[in-house]
Order: structure tokens, then sequence, then C-alpha cells
């Protein structure tokens, strides 16, 4: 099994930033990859950013490139997002997963096996 709480959500005017912090534990040995995935009211959940667990390939989908920085600090099993030019709709419930599956590109949020309960951004515009 697998832990992750994810924390550093809070509320931030529009042009902000926030860094959000996801704490991994458990049997962190079985991880390949992790992910930070968002949900807005009403909407679909939506990956943010994938990164390998040992930080050396990161993936973003078009719309969120440029604004967001994933990253992994592995000495201490955390993974980060850095959210620069916060938009208001960026306003979500942030959500870090972890996948174990080898070789997965960690793009859908199928791939994942592993939730943690969620962090709330909320941008004031």
């Amino acid at each position: 099994q697998v832990q992750l709480v994810e924390s550093g959500g809070g509320l931030v005017q529009a042009g902000g930033s926030l860094r959000l912090s996801c704490a991994v534990s458990g049997r962190t040995v079985s991880v390949w990859g992790m992910g930070w995935f968002r949900q807005a009211a009403g909407k679909d959940r939506e990956i943010v950013a994938g990164i390998t667990w040992g930080g050396g390939t990161t993936y973003y989908p078009a719309s969120m490139m440029g604004r967001f920085t994933i990253s992994m600090d592995n000495a201490k099993n955390t993974m980060y997002l850095q959210m620069d030019s916060l938009k208001s709709e960026d306003t979500a419930v942030y959500y870090c997963a972890a996948r174990t599956q080898v070789g997965t590109r960690g793009t859908t949020d199928g791939e994942y096996a592993y939730w943690g309960q969620g962090t709330r951004v909320t941008v004031s515009s």
C-alpha cells in the first residue's frame, strides 16, 4: 500500500503562486511514477502533470505547460507542484496520485492506483 497526503492549498489572488506538496509513505519501492490532477466544480478530473519516481521524466498536457512545474524530492519522498501566474480557472481540488505499473506515461487517471484526499486551491480574481 502507498499513502499520499497533499498539503499547501489555500486562497490566493489571481497572478499569485502556490506550491503544493504530496508526502508519499508506505511501499514506495513499488511506485513507478506520480501525478497531479485537479477537479473543478461540475467538471471532470484532469491531469495537471506527471513525473517518474526518480524525477527524470515529466509530462504536461499542452494546456498546463508554462505555469505549472512538477518535481520530486526522493530524499523526502515528496512530490511538489509549483503553480505560478494563477488564474481563477485554476480553482479546483488538486489531487496527487501514484502509479505502480512499470513503463506507464501516466497521462490518464486510470493508470494511477493510489490517490490522496485532495487539497483545495481557490484563486480569487
